[in-house]
């Protein structure tokens, strides 16, 4: 089918499309007329997600998240918000709506949910493509009831939103609550722990004792080696006095033992004196004899009782240096008794640092979650409150009727196209050829000279062909 057969069609089912058309348009008119009027009350609020959260101090990620503007929309058309408003406007305490609910469910189920479904049915939320702000459309047969549903889903919604987030803060709160007491019991259990333990041990200051400890190792550690240097040298002195004990230095440093020498060498001399005039078998010899080998038995005295005071040094001498190695092993075990003391009270007090960390932290977690349980502001905030609709949303008459147009002509076009297929017929000279598929010798006219037709022009004018 070409153009031309195409209008030559509409053209001879002329009335079955303006019959279609003016069918679709009076029947469009009078729907729309018939319909109830709808008013649609719309309300606009913002959410702000660049300022800081006023707890935290900082621009919370979940708020710049793509899908966040997303769960906003998601969440203002939820269950929980259109109970809400059900809540909060009483609806459900009308006689008449709880009648219907009756009716409709027979009892079953909750009014709240089934009038929240209601409800949700002629909401439409649109969030805007580039900014934060979201448009809360609310569409019924009147105009007050849209406008109060209107705001009601948005206060709803700002409610919800400061629920949202105060519910899991209430529950944390909780759990910090009694996580905080655990913690605090076990902080509690530590430092009476390392103060026991304190007590026990009489540790005031371990660290001050251990440096008073060690000082005194190190005294008596250089008391010992004084000692072993005083040691070996009366030892030597000893041995010394065991054979030559007159050149021991006491011996020779000593006045009495040199006071009595010199009187005796002074009694030998005269002894020989007397030896040489008078003989030794004189009696006064003999007494001078006496006398001096006297002499020479407490020179020989005095010198064996110095070199055993030499010897009563050495032992002296001895003992300090044992007992001053015992009272450096004992003071060895002493500073290392402290230092294991130091090491388990340096356990303890870890143990007690990290017991108060961890209870701070818990505590500071506990009243910032206190804080978020009692916050009341949120970040969404309304930007436009839903006026009453004067005029009606729909039905939309003109554009109704320009459809019902646009419709009408389209059924009015298929209408003629299907009766056309239905009953065929000869329209023009192409129509023949094409039906019988033979050449076409001529074209004969039976209204030659009549007045030609408005669509006269449609005709196929052709010269007459040869066979």
């Amino acid at each position: 089918m070409n153009f031309q057969q195409f209008l030559l069609i509409l053209h001879a089912r002329l009335r079955i499309v303006l019959y279609t058309l003016g069918a679709t348009v009076a029947t469009t008119l009078v729907v729309s007329l018939l319909l109830p009027k709808q008013y649609t009350a719309g309300t606009a609020v913002v959410v702000d997600v660049k300022s800081p959260d006023p707890i935290m101090g900082m621009v919370l990620p979940a708020m710049v998240a793509p899908g966040y503007m997303a769960t906003q929309v998601d969440i203002i058309q939820s269950d929980k918000v259109a109970q809400r408003v059900v809540k909060m406007l009483k609806l459900d305490q009308n006689p008449k709506v709880q009648e219907d609910w009756r009716e409709d469910t027979e009892g079953q189920g909750s009014i709240e949910a089934w009038l929240g479904a209601l409800l949700k049915k002629k909401l439409d939320v649109k969030p805007s493509r580039e900014s934060n702000v979201i448009t809360i459309n609310y569409t019924a047969t009147d105009g007050k009831f849209a406008q109060v549903i209107a705001n009601a889903f948005a206060q709803a919604y700002i409610e919800t939103n400061i629920e949202l987030r105060v519910e899991p803060a209430k529950q944390y709160a909780t759990w910090f609550d009694a996580r905080s007491k655990q913690l605090r019991d076990g902080l509690e259990a530590a430092q009476a722990k390392l103060s026991a333990y304190q007590r026990e041990k009489g540790i005031v200051a371990l660290d001050e004792r251990l440096d008073i400890e060690t000082s005194r190792l190190a005294e008596l550690s250089t008391q010992l080696a004084m000692a072993q240097g005083q040691k070996a040298d009366t030892q030597s002195r000893q041995t010394q006095a065991r054979g030559d004990a007159e050149s021991l230095p006491e011996v020779m440093q000593n006045s009495l033992i040199q006071s009595l020498k010199s009187d005796l060498a002074r009694q030998e001399n005269k002894l020989n004196e007397v030896a040489g005039q008078l003989g030794q078998n004189h009696p006064q010899y003999k007494r001078l004899k006496d006398e001096t080998d006297s002499m020479r038995a407490k020179v020989e005295a005095e010198i064996k009782r110095v070199a055993t005071s030499v010897g009563t040094a050495n032992r002296v001498n001895t003992m300090k240096e044992s007992e001053l190695k015992g009272a450096i092993e004992a003071q060895k075990n002493r500073v290392l008794e402290l230092k294991k003391q130091r090491d388990e009270l340096s356990v303890l007090q870890r143990e007690v640092e990290s017991a108060q960390r961890a209870y701070e932290l818990v505590s500071q977690r506990l009243t910032q979650t206190n804080l978020e349980s009692q916050i009341s502001q949120t970040n969404v905030v309304m930007l436009n409150p839903a006026d009453e609709p004067l005029q009606p949303s729909s039905p939309k008459i003109l554009l109704n009727l320009a459809l019902s147009i646009f419709l009408g002509g389209m059924l009015g076009v298929g209408a003629a196209l299907l009766m056309e297929m239905m009953d065929r017929r000869v329209r023009s000279a192409a129509d023949l050829v094409e039906a019988l598929d033979l050449p076409l010798l001529g074209i004969l006219d039976a209204r030659a000279g009549a007045p030609k037709s408005r669509f006269g022009w449609l005709k196929q004018k052709r010269k007459p062909a040869m066979a």
